[in-house]
């Protein structure tokens, strides 16, 4: 068999605001032990904790943990090699990965109020 025949399509978070550990390890597929121990290893994972000390991911943590499993699992990237890939991709400014968003200037090179006005007074001559 082939990689991309192996390769399955990421599972569909449930739109809530937190997930206990279980709900994760359930929805990843991986022992609740595994999820504690990649809180240990990776600092940029750190779920809240409730008042009585059970974490609660939210979804950017559920996300996290589905990267850091496709690093360890399916490109067997060793805890070193996917903490260094994580902050890389962490350092990559924001800029760079989103598309420059359009100045208003660039987006109203003309004036639009003569384009405006033509259109009303189209509006205007239907109702009549």
């Amino acid at each position: 068999m082939t990689d991309i025949a192996l390769q399955q399509p990421p599972p569909e978070i449930p739109d809530k605001l937190y997930f206990k550990i279980g709900e994760v390890s359930e929805l990843l597929g991986v022992e609740p032990y595994v999820l504690r121990y990649w809180e240990s290893e990776f600092s940029i994972l750190q779920p809240k904790k409730s008042g009585t000390g059970h974490r609660l991911y939210r979804r950017k943590d559920v996300e996290l943990l589905l990267r850091i499993k496709h690093l360890l699992k399916e490109k067997r990237y060793t805890i070193e090699g996917a903490r260094q890939s994580l902050q890389a991709e962490a350092r990559v400014p924001k800029a760079a990965r989103a598309p420059k968003p359009r100045v208003q200037a660039e987006l109203f090179a003309s004036d639009p109020l003569p384009e405006i006005k033509r259109e009303l007074e189209a509006i205007l001559n239907l109702l009549k």
